[in-house]
Parts: structure tokens; sequence; C-alpha cells
């Protein structure tokens, strides 16, 4: 029962997203602002492009976004539901945040009525949500609303003292791979080296256990996995057979923490079990160094036992994973005792 006056009403922008990173700064693990708030919503869609394809399920893109704000017009929780072409179909992607000081007061079961209401309106089949692996009232939250676990992820660190310019663990020797050279997109740019990162992207991304959906076209992949937030040539570390690419990991840089994250790593089929993985990951580590970053951050499937591997021997520090949740639309709102229209 809910025992404080909230309000639910739609995003005022960009009034708002100082707000909203506060919010959502409790929660994520690398700080954003508001500035890369107002610049990830300018790569968006416009609102509103869904139908359903010849299997029933929901395709196309849109978004429905709602604030809960207090009496005195503090936002103190958040739900976002989207989905992109590329988004499994039938599913939308939701992000759901209650302040702390405000949780088991009702307020996630509303913006979640809502969201559910919304999906129901455009078709949707499912929602699908991350949350992290150490929060059991967010686990049961969601079990209690019929999402079930469908994959774990495991965050890692690997710290650098910058003071005394050493690892707290010995590195592995760089590996002898033959006919393979190092370079950055900031040494070979162009559409050309683009084109032949996009491909090796869209080679290794389905390879990704747990991977849904589809593979973006080239102009979103470069706005939502190349160019993002923290993006510069000279940290796309690629490994070349020649003038093909077979390897890559793209590091980004977090200015307000110093800190640097593995946006991606991927290494070409027929290049793998040569440790090439092993070689891009000491690249990254030697920029940090050089960058004189406070710590390299990844994330890593449970299942993906190859990289894991690599992250263990080079000194990354385990933290906190985060499990992807699942529930049937119809499911969810039957849990919510919400009347389904006929």
């Amino acid at each position: 029962m809910i025992t404080i006056s909230i309000l639910l009403r739609p995003l005022q922008l960009p009034d708002d997203y100082e707000q909203l990173a506060q919010l959502l700064n409790q929660v994520w693990s690398e700080p954003t602002s508001a500035k890369r708030l107002l610049e990830d919503d300018q790569k968006l869609y416009e609102v509103g492009h869904t139908w359903l394809d010849e299997n029933g399920l929901l395709a196309g893109y849109d978004r429905e976004r709602l604030a809960a704000v207090n009496e005195e017009g503090e936002i103190v929780g958040y739900a976002w539901s989207w989905r992109a072409p590329w988004t499994e179909p039938g599913y939308l992607c939701n992000t759901l945040i209650v302040a702390e000081a405000y949780r088991k007061q009702g307020i996630g079961q509303r913006l979640l009525q809502h969201i559910s209401e919304w999906a129901l309106n455009i078709g949707a089949s499912g929602l699908m949500t991350e949350i992290w692996d150490d929060n059991e009232d967010a686990r049961q939250f969601a079990i209690q609303r019929a999402f079930v676990i469908d994959r774990h992820a495991f965050q890692s660190v690997l710290s650098i003292d910058n003071q005394e310019g050493q690892l707290a663990a010995a590195l592995p020797d760089f590996p002898e791979i033959d006919n393979l050279r190092f370079l950055t997109l900031a040494d070979e740019p162009g559409e050309e080296s683009e084109l032949k990162l996009y491909e090796l992207y869209k080679e290794t991304l389905i390879d990704i256990p747990g991977f849904l959906g589809e593979v973006p076209e080239q102009s979103e992949w470069r706005k939502w996995y190349l160019q993002v937030d923290g993006y510069a040539p000279e940290r796309v570390i690629i490994a070349a057979d020649g003038d093909n690419f077979v390897g890559v990991t793209n590091v980004l840089l977090n200015a307000k923490t110093n800190g640097m994250y593995h946006e991606y790593t991927g290494v070409s089929r027929a290049y793998r079990g040569k440790k090439v993985a092993l070689a891009l990951k000491l690249k990254a580590i030697q920029l940090a160094r050089r960058e004189n970053a406070a710590y390299l951050r990844t994330d890593n499937d449970s299942a993906n036992e190859p990289i894991l591997s690599i992250n263990r021997k080079l000194g990354y520090f385990p933290l906190r994973g985060s499990y992807r949740v699942l529930a049937p639309l119809d499911q969810v709102i039957q849990r919510l005792n919400m009347s389904v229209p006929r």
C-alpha cells in the first residue's frame, strides 16, 4: 500500500535529465550525467513504428518513459520500456528504478503496471530487464511478477596502481601469433576500415552466449556499439591478418571516474583458440597504463568461459553480476491483477 503521495507523469525534458542521472547513478555501475543522457536521446528513433511480424510477434521500434515524483517534485522512480528494430521479436526491454528511500511503498508496482498496459496496447508478448545478482529485494520483486532468470553475467575489474606504475598481479607474456599485426582504428581510419570492423562485429556478436535479437544495421551499430560515450578511435584495438580484421576490443574512457571499460571484445571464428583475445586484452591493459586510467572494467556472460578464463589469468577481480530476467506479458498482467481488455 502506498503511504506517500506519488504522481506518475511523462518525462519533462530537458529539465528532468539532471534528476534522472542522479537516480540512475544509484543503480548503474558506471556513472552517467545529464549531458550523456541528452546525447543518448539524440540517437534515438522517433516514437512509434511497430507492427506484428509474420509470426504475430511485435517488431519495429517504440518507447515509453515515465517518472514517479513526490510532493516536492523530486523524481523518486523511473520506468523506461523500449524496443529497437533489432530487439528480439515480441519483447520489450525495460529499466525500472525506485530511489532507495522510497522502495517497498508500491511505486515499482505502479510503474510496472503502466508499462505492462502500454506493452499490451502495442502488441508485445514479453518483457525483459536486468537486476543485480546481489539485490535480493529486486529479485523477489521480479519473481513475484512472473519473471524468470534467463542469463547470468559477471562484472570484473582490474585495478591499476598509477603511483607505482605496476599491476597487482604479473601479466603473462604477450603471445606469439604468426602473421597478425595490431593496430587501432586511428591508425587506419575511414569508411573501409569501419565496414571491415562492422563485418567482424556481425560475425562475432551472434556467438555471444545469450545474445538476443539481430545485429543492427551499420549506422545504428556505429551509434550504439562503436561511437558510444567515451569512444576514441585510438582506443579501438584491432588484430589484423593482412588487410582482414580478425579481432577487436573497443575500450571506452569514463572521464568522471578515470576508468576504462571494455565495451566489446570479439575474435573471428577461424582465429579462436590462438590467443588473439588474450593479446587484445593485454593491449588494452597497456593502453590503460599509458593513459593513467585507474581501472579496467568488463562484463561477461557466465557461459563465456574462454573470456572469463582470460580475465582470471590477467588478474581481474570479480564484482557483483547481473541477471537477465524475462516474463510473458500475460503472466505479468495476471500477477499484477490487471484487467485485460477483450
